[in-house]
């Protein structure tokens, strides 16, 4: 075994925000088997007048959608939290095994009337509109003292698990602070402790000092594939100036925000010919009164897709064990992205 076949192939790279190692041997992916084949997205009309989340249609406890021409956003109609979910019986003697009420307030984001387009083929200004209503939920919820902390979060395409192929997403607002939130801001904490700067802002300007991994860039907003990605196509998306949650964002950091997620779904969608699946979070600090000045809102794209038609299942390292082995390298796969030619882009709808 020659070790200069498999430089920049086969190494393990750190995750700062997730404090463990990541396995990266992309020489495997000339082993034999290849998985299943290319999940294509199925044909579908403007309007579907069996979709629940379609203008006019009754949803699924009878309440009919009005007819909406941009956003439309309600609650959810079989929420996972609720202001309204039933009362637990607690026994404060158990320290070990702890339940309680499902707190919050779950909704449905319709990004649009028409039933068979998505963020990457609606017009920028389209989808504005719907980085807008993310904001403006957030600036709501803020003033929920019974809301601690919201995710905001898209599972994109029937890889990913999704029924309905309206473009929708979710928002899980809670009373409970979320895990990998927390995680990042006890590190983002511990780091600026012990070497007095922002984690976030040392990843960005480490991003831009390689460049290698940069898919798209304006003023205000920049994307990238980090060097410790686990997904071959993973992304990450930082407004460039400090904000903790959308709500401080100024329109045009949030126009610009949007443009350089726009891109970087265009070039997902033309680099395998489809409309490419993925699962976004937001990624925002909790909106419970205390403030979080190390903390770095980001938009985080996690797409199944490491080949045309060869999906990255996890098993028992990432499963059982918590550490990743990933196929491909970060640099490779953004070097693909960057290929892709967005003036080819087909016709906006």
């Amino acid at each position: 075994m020659k070790k200069s076949e498999f430089e920049g192939k086969w190494e393990k790279r750190w995750h700062p925000l997730r404090e463990e190692w990541v396995v990266y041997s992309a020489h495997r992916n000339s082993r034999p088997w290849q998985g299943a084949g290319l999940i294509k997205p199925k044909e579908s009309p403007s309007y579907d007048p069996t979709c629940y989340l379609c203008p006019g249609n009754n949803r699924v406890h009878g309440s009919a959608n009005p007819a909406y021409e941009d956003v439309f956003i309600f609650e959810n109609d079989h929420p996972v939290v609720s202001m309204n979910a039933p009362e637990v019986n607690i026994s404060p003697a158990d320290a070990l095994y702890k339940k309680a009420q499902a707190l919050g307030i779950a909704k449905v984001v319709c990004y649009d009337p028409r039933h068979n387009i998505t963020l990457s083929q609606m017009k920028l200004d389209q989808v504005a509109k719907v980085f807008a209503a993310f904001q403006q939920e957030m600036i709501d919820f803020e003033k929920n003292p019974s809301i601690k902390s919201v995710l905001i979060f898209e599972n994109k395409g029937e890889a990913v698990g999704v029924s309905n192929s309206h473009p929708h997403c979710q928002i899980y607002a809670t009373d409970f602070s979320f895990k990998l939130v927390e995680q990042q801001i006890r590190i983002a904490e511990q780091y600026q402790t012990a070497y007095h700067k922002n984690i976030f802002e040392e990843i960005i300007l480490h991003e831009k000092k390689d460049r290698i991994r940069v898919i798209a860039e304006n003023e205000n907003a920049i994307a990238f594939i980090p060097f410790f990605a686990r997904y071959a196509y993973e992304i990450m998306i930082f407004p460039k100036k400090a904000h903790s949650t959308l709500i401080t964002l100024s329109k045009i950091e949030l126009a610009d925000l949007t443009a350089v997620f726009h891109q970087v779904v265009r070039r997902m969608d033309m680099n395998f010919h489809m409309d490419f699946p993925y699962v976004m979070s937001i990624m925002q600090a909790p909106v419970d009164g205390n403030k979080y000045p190390d903390f770095r809102v980001h938009l985080w794209l996690q797409p199944p897709y490491r080949q045309p038609g060869l999906i990255k299942y996890l098993a028992g390292p990432e499963i059982g064990a918590g550490n990743f082995m990933a196929d491909t390298m970060p640099e490779d796969k953004a070097v693909e992205l960057l290929k892709v030619n967005l003036n080819d882009y087909a016709l906006e709808r």
